[in-house]
């Protein structure tokens, strides 16, 4: 019994795991069968699912999307199909793939269900059968499972299967990126038939030289504008989305006429862009009504055209001659949007037909006036080209940003040319005007040059002189061609300048050629870097220049005693200096412009008093009342800056308590006003009345001053004396607002009085000197050497350049930063970055 209960329990554990093996065979088997038959199934849903998260079905057509579904519904059915052949494994089945599997021989595991056909007729037999069974069974303790083994590898040899599930993975990665496509796509409903109208878009866009911004058409403040007025040469665009594309544009003339517009190509020769857009463009020449035909609708719009007219040109002043031989130019140019260049053309007023000149007319082109100037002036040295000293006929040219050319009537005189006094360099000079009008006397000039060298002893006070006039003959006598001529020519102006003046006019040279190419660089608006660099250039010249000047002062004793201790300072020229590099960084270039005018001007004059030395001063007793009158100006604006000051104190500590400490502590800083009450503020401002009235009483006695040199006081005086009166009335009633303003009318009015009386004295010191040599500048009382007002004649009376002050260059700059940030952003619409650019170009 015992004996029977150990082989029941060792038969048991064969048994259980015999159990777990055929539940694992019996999932191999399922798996095997079934996969090859779900695989195309789930291949097509892999498929499908990448090109949804692809985002191909939201890009689709409806028609194309649709059909693409419809394709994918009927595979994925057509796969359905083999599965009805799948059948559940049996036990058999099972018996025999563990058998193969664990190669047993003898059918073992058919063994334990088999059963003899007459078991109880035969004992022995039986007893034999169960013997059989229990060997068979001891076969089964090491029994294995075995995995799937489906014939997909024979039916996709190539692995393209791998691909899908490939696919499958990038097209999820896809899918959570912000373009990543949805299931959902593929199921939307078909889009509805298209009941909203079109968008339509329209602008115009006025020529970039009108600096104007473009006007939106379609915008709703301008949905009722009868008629639009723009420039001529405007751009008017319509852009139609989402219509038909059958959209029409005419432009209809005024006096009746029909332009049909055609759609713009886009690059891809169709009339639509990647967006379905149609645009039209025209330019507008004619006033018309542009009307546009879409879905039935008429859209119109009139315009009516600002024509651009030439730009006219005309002289304000007769040309004439500065102090050191310029040509100076005064002219005005008018345009409608400010012209973009002017060039002033010569002709010889007697020319000789038969002649074969080596030089063309002189080239000068003209400063342009910026904003809203019309005046505008322009020097030149042009001694040096050979028509110098010879009538011309001169004409004015501008031309504007249409290519539209204005001339001015013209004028005869005679261009100025270079004095020369040694009879030596006056004779070459002649010479060379005349080889250079005709190529044809190179024999008369060889001529003339040798009859000067007969003599050397007598005729040549240097003996470099002579070697340079002989070197000067022997290139004439073997040039051959017009460009040797030419050369001839330029070596003979050279020769005279240094027979003439010797090596100080290479310093005047090069400082006309630093102004020439720093007047050019503001014009063409130059890079700050440029600008830094000229500006370096105009220092070292005038550097250069002003040593070899005060070199020639102390020469030339006459000279100097000419100056009479006027000289200008080294250091005023480096602040006129730097005020042009910051009038020039900071955006305002004319004002750079006129303040290097100014600076020419000045020059010019010191290289006057060089050539013109032994001039007396000026009359001493109008020089006092000058020095009065700019006293009165300095000590007015002193007080107008206090009566400020006081006032700023008094409004602040009444509207402002709680900000008066940080109010006071600017204050403070600026005067003795700190920590003052209110009481204490208004006895001062009726303080600073007693100033007032004393500089009132000093103003009547320069005014009777002046009537008894013989100068009429002009308006200006008298009514800065009624504002001087008002302002001493609010100071002694402690009215700082009131006063401040009168302060400032008699400031103004001074000035002006200041004006009107430099021009009398001017006048009655031309009456007491003459007119003096043509062209030159006289009377510079009042002025130091250079041209520009004396320190002590106070205040600028309004003939000098307005350089803007600290606030307005902070201003300036902040204006540019803000322009160049909204440049800078890359949403900003394209239109507005091209008018903001038209901006920054008008600096």
């Amino acid at each position: 019994m015992a004996e029977h209960s150990t082989q029941g329990a060792m038969n048991f554990r064969p048994l259980a795991r015999l159990k777990r093996t055929r539940a694992v065979v019996r999932a191999a088997l399922i798996v095997e069968r079934l996969w090859p038959l779900v695989l195309p199934l789930l291949v097509l849903l892999s498929l499908f699912l990448s090109l949804a998260w692809f985002g191909v079905f939201r890009i689709l057509p409806d028609w194309a999307r649709i059909g693409l579904v419809a394709l994918f519904a009927l595979v994925v059915l057509a796969s359905l199909w083999p599965v009805r052949t799948f059948r559940l494994p049996s036990a058999a089945e099972i018996d025999r793939r563990i058998e193969r599997a664990n190669r047993l021989e003898h059918a073992p595991l058919g063994a334990q269900t088999d059963r003899l056909a007459r078991q109880e007729d035969d004992p022995f037999a039986a007893a034999l059968w169960r013997e059989h069974q229990r060997r068979m069974a001891e076969r089964l303790n090491r029994l294995t499972g075995d995995l799937p083994r489906t014939t997909i590898p024979e039916r996709d040899p190539l692995g393209l299967r791998a691909l899908a599930a490939l696919l499958f993975i990038t097209a999820l990665a896809f899918s959570t990126g912000p373009y990543g496509g949805r299931v959902t796509d593929a199921f939307r409903p078909p889009a509805m038939a298209q009941t909203t109208p079109a968008r339509i878009d329209a602008w115009v866009t006025p020529p970039p030289y009108t600096a104007r911004a473009p006007i939106f058409l379609t915008a709703d403040v301008n949905r009722d504008t009868q008629a639009f007025t723009v420039p001529q040469g405007s751009a008017v665009m319509v852009q139609v989305s989402g219509g038909s594309g059958e959209e029409t544009l005419a432009f209809l003339e005024d006096g009746g006429g029909q332009q049909t517009i055609e759609p713009d190509q886009a690059p891809t020769g169709n009339t639509s862009d990647s967006t379905g857009a149609v645009r039209f463009s025209h330019l507008l020449e004619a006033d018309g009504t542009i009307s546009l035909k879409s879905g039935g609708t008429t859209h119109d719009w009139r315009f009516v055209i600002i024509p651009d007219r030439p730009p006219e040109i005309r002289l304000t002043e007769e040309p004439k001659r500065a102090v050191n031989g310029t040509l100076e130019l005064a002219y005005e140019i008018e345009d409608d949007y400010g012209a973009v260049s002017a060039e002033a053309q010569f002709t010889l007023a007697e020319e000789n037909a038969d002649a074969r000149p080596l030089y063309g007319p002189p080239e000068l082109p003209l400063s342009v006036p910026r904003g809203r100037n019309k005046a505008a002036k322009t020097s030149q040295d042009l001694t040096k080209h050979p028509w110098a000293g010879l009538p011309v006929e001169l004409v004015l040219s501008a031309t504007d940003a249409a290519d539209q050319t204005g001339k001015s009537e013209a004028r005869t005189f005679v261009l100025p040319e270079r004095p020369f006094t040694n009879p030596l360099a006056k004779a070459l000079i002649e010479q060379r005007r005349l080889l250079a009008l005709d190529a044809e006397q190179q024999r008369r000039v060889l001529a003339l040059l040798d009859a000067v060298m007969l003599w050397p002893e007598e005729t040549f006070e240097q003996a470099s002189h002579f070697l340079l006039l002989s070197a000067l003959r022997s290139r004439l006598a073997l040039a051959r061609t017009d460009d040797a001529l030419r050369g001839v020519v330029d070596e003979m102006w050279e020769v005279a300048l240094l027979i003439e003046d010797g090596d100080l006019t290479a310093a005047e040279r090069r400082l006309r050629q630093a102004q020439e190419a720093l007047r050019n660089a503001l014009e063409d608006g130059a890079s700050e870097e440029e600008i830094a660099r000229l500006m370096d250039e105009l220092r070292a010249a005038m550097q250069e220049f002003l040593r070899e000047f005060a070199e020639r002062a102390m020469q030339n004793q006459d000279f100097a005693e000419g100056q009479n201790g006027q000289m200008m300072s080294q250091n005023d020229l480096e602040r006129m200096l730097d005020q042009i590099e910051d009038l020039a960084r900071s955006g305002a270039r004319d004002q750079a412009q006129e303040l290097l005018s100014q600076l020419e001007n000045m020059m010019n004059n010191l290289q006057a008093m060089r050539r013109q030395p032994g001039q007396s001063g000026q009359q001493s007793e109008m020089r006092q009342q000058m020095d009065r009158l700019g006293e009165i100006m300095r000590r007015q604006q002193e007080l107008m800056n206090e009566t400020f000051r006081l006032d700023q104190q008094q409004r602040g500590q009444q509207g402002q308590q709680g900000q008066g400490q940080q109010g006071q502590g600017q204050q403070g800083q600026q005067g003795q006003g700190q920590g003052m009450s209110p009481e204490e503020l208004a006895e001062a401002l009726r303080g600073l009345q007693q100033g007032q009235g004393e500089l009132r009483g000093e103003l009547e006695s320069l005014m009777q001053g002046l009537e008894g040199m013989g100068i009429r006081p002009g308006e200006g005086f008298g009514e800065a004396g009624e504002a001087m009166g008002e302002a001493e009335g609010a100071l002694g009633e402690g009215q700082g607002e009131r006063a401040v303003g009168e302060q400032g009318r008699a400031l103004e009015a001074l000035r002006r009085g200041a004006q009107d009386m430099m021009n009398q004295m001017q006048q009655a010191m031309q009456g007491d000197q003459g007119e003096g040599m043509s062209g030159a500048r006289q009377n510079t009382f009042g002025r130091d050497p250079l041209g520009r007002p004396r320190a002590t004649t106070g205040p600028d009376f309004g003939d000098s350049v307005e350089v803007p002050d600290e606030i307005d260059s902070q201003r300036a700059r902040q204006i540019l930063e803000a322009i160049r940030r909204r440049l800078g952003d890359a949403l900003s619409p394209q239109l507005e970055r091209e008018y903001l650019e038209r901006l920054l170009d008008m600096r």
